[in-house]
C-alpha cells in the first residue's frame, strides 16, 4: 500500500482523463493525514478547478453554513481533510441548467478508495449523490440524509449536494436543515474540539 504521500504525489501528476476532458486536469489534493473530518464531494467545479480551493464557490458557502465553521476552520488542511469522488473539474454537459458532468468513474478506485484506508478520521461527510453512492450502494439519498450513519466504526452523514441547481431538494425536503443541522453540527464540533486537545 502507498503511502499517503505516495499517493497525493501521483494524483498531483495523474492526467488519466485528459482526453476524456478536453483540457488540463487539474486533480484537487487537500488534507493531511491527521484531519479528524474526512469530507467527500463528488467533483471540483470550474471555480475550484481555477482557484484551486475545494469547495471556493456558492455550494462551499452554503456547506459551510451547515457544517457551523468559518473559511479558516473549512480550508485548515490538519482539520479537513477534502477528497471527492472525482479529483477533477469534469468540464461541463453543456445544456441550459445542466451543470457538470459527472465524475470519472477512473478515479475512486485509483486515489479515494486508498485515502479512505490510510487515513482514521473521526467523522465521514459525504456530500451529493455521487459520493453517497460510491459509500452506501443503491440507497436512496433522501433515506440517508435523516438516517443516524456510521461508516468505519465512525459517525457519518450524507448530504444533499448544496449546489444552486438543487433546489427542488430543499423545496421538496423543507425540514432538512431543522432536522439534521443541529445534530451534524455537534459532530463536527465535536471531531473539532477532539482534535484540538489531542494538539494540545
Amino acid at each position: 500500500m502507498e503511502t499517503l504521500v505516495q499517493l497525493h504525489e501521483k494524483l498531483h501528476q495523474c492526467r488519466l482523463c485528459q482526453d476524456r476532458f478536453g483540457f488540463e486536469p487539474q486533480p484537487m489534493v487537500w488534507g493531511r493525514a491527521e484531519a479528524p473530518i474526512m469530507l467527500i464531494g463528488q467533483a471540483p467545479s470550474r471555480t475550484v478547478h481555477q482557484t484551486r480551493r475545494p469547495f471556493n464557490d456558492a455550494s462551499g458557502k452554503k456547506l459551510r453554513r451547515w457544517l457551523g465553521v468559518n473559511e479558516d476552520t473549512f480550508w485548515n488542511q490538519s482539520l479537513f481533510y477534502i477528497g471527492a469522488v472525482g479529483r477533477c473539474y469534469p468540464g461541463s454537459t453543456g445544456k441550459k441548467g445542466g451543470g457538470d458532468r459527472p465524475p470519472s468513474p477512473i478515479c475512486a478506485p485509483l486515489y479515494l478508495d486508498k485515502e479512505v484506508v490510510l487515513l482514521q478520521p473521526e467523522l465521514y461527510l459525504m456530500v451529493g449523490g455521487h459520493s453517497a453512492r460510491h459509500f452506501f450502494g443503491n440507497k436512496r439519498l433522501n433515506e440517508l440524509v435523516f438516517e443516524d450513519l456510521r461508516y468505519k466504526g465512525m459517525p457519518a452523514f450524507v448530504l444533499p449536494h448544496p449546489s444552486p441547481l438543487n433546489m427542488k431538494w430543499f423545496k421538496d425536503h423543507p425540514h432538512f436543515e431543522e432536522v439534521v443541522l443541529p445534530s451534524l453540527q455537534a459532530a463536527v464540533q465535536a471531531a473539532l474540539s477532539k482534535s484540538v486537545r489531542s494538539l494540545a
